[in-house]
């Protein structure tokens, strides 16, 4: 059975489902999105993906989608006619269709929006169990990583970049820092137990998973550094992971060939992983 997705208003058959080649989501990746985990048919995080939602439309000058008010009923809504138990939800909002020019339209054009199902269930990661190695590369993407653009082209470089050299991820790194990974925030637990992770600015994704680890290594009454840190610094770490709406809190065991820590997943990553599901299902919608 074929996904059913939504387009400009309508739920059709992904078959059915057209986008007109003059949209300048294809044109120009004029265009933002957001990732919903979904977990027991429940959305997890939605207010958060929507706030971030409207902080890139608003960065980008975009008008919001016509049915932006509508976009709980409509996910919840691609839950039950896909029959999603535990997968995610990808919504694109592009800023609509017009010739094409390097100018945006007049205020006022119709945007574009468009939302399909992924079921694939987040929580049998096997990196989980075995952890994930990493190679560092440069970070060559434009400078306002911040707003959550459908720009992907170089993290899809750096991600093939690792698969060649044998590994799961590319950890992004600019002026002798790592900023990110290339779908996902990083951290690394210093000897001393510390958790550390790169401030928020343009460099990085202002991670909606990054923002509620924050808020379990609070209840577990951890200490937290937001600052850069160096390949060297992670490579000498007890430990280091990732987040990201898909992944959750995912442990980092290899970079750049060297070991971190005992070189498997640690404690603390799965510790915080845990309450994060915990957590997550609490206000899950």
């Amino acid at each position: 059975m074929s996904r059913i997705v939504f387009v400009n208003g309508e739920f059709v058959p992904e078959e059915e489902a057209k986008v007109s080649i003059f949209d300048r989501g294809f044109l120009m990746a004029d265009a933002v999105y957001e990732v919903t985990t979904v977990l027991e048919s429940k959305l997890i995080a939605f207010e958060g993906h929507m706030v971030r939602l409207a902080r890139s439309l608003g960065e980008l000058g975009m008008d919001k989608p016509e049915w932006m008010d509508d976009l709980l009923s409509i996910h919840k809504k691609l839950v039950s006619k896909n029959n999603l138990e535990n997968g995610m939800i990808y919504l694109q909002v592009s800023r609509g269709v017009a010739d094409r020019d390097f100018a945006y339209p007049a205020s006022g054009t119709p945007t574009s929006l468009v939302l399909f199902t992924q079921a694939k269930n987040p929580l049998d990661n096997p990196m989980y169990k075995t952890g994930a190695r990493v190679i560092t590369v440069p970070d060559q993407r434009w400078g306002r990583r911040d707003i959550k653009t459908t720009q992907l082209l170089y993290p899809s470089m750096a991600k093939m970049m690792a698969k060649e050299a044998g590994v799961d991820d590319a950890w992004l790194e600019e002026d002798g820092y790592i900023n990110e990974g290339t779908s996902n925030n990083t951290w690394i637990v210093t000897k001393d137990g510390k958790l550390v992770t790169r401030h928020l600015s343009t460099s990085i994704l202002h991670g909606i998973t990054r923002k509620a680890v924050l808020r379990c290594a609070e209840l577990l009454q951890m200490e937290v550094e937001e600052r850069p840190y160096t390949k060297e610094e992670a490579a000498n770490a007890s430990e280091a992971f990732f987040t990201s709406a898909s992944a959750f809190v995912c442990p980092v065991v290899e970079i750049d060939g060297h070991k971190i820590g005992e070189g498997v997943p640690g404690n603390v990553a799965a510790k915080l992983r845990e309450i994060y599901l915990e957590e997550s299902m609490k206000e899950a919608v």
